[in-house]
């Protein structure tokens, strides 16, 4: 699998929601998913893509 589709899409959809509808900031769902390796800019990304 290569690394741009290691996260599925619900995935994401749902990390993002966490930032954006829960007003979650982005470093802290990173931290929560932190075992997941996903990295603040990451999310980031995540999220001006969903917009």
């Amino acid at each position: 699998m290569s690394k741009s589709n290691r996260y599925t899409e619900e995935f994401k959809i749902e990390a993002v929601k966490q930032v954006a509808e829960r007003n979650y900031p982005v470093a802290e769902v990173a931290e929560l998913h932190r075992e997941l390796a996903i990295k603040a800019l990451l999310m980031a990304v995540w999220r001006r893509q969903s917009k």
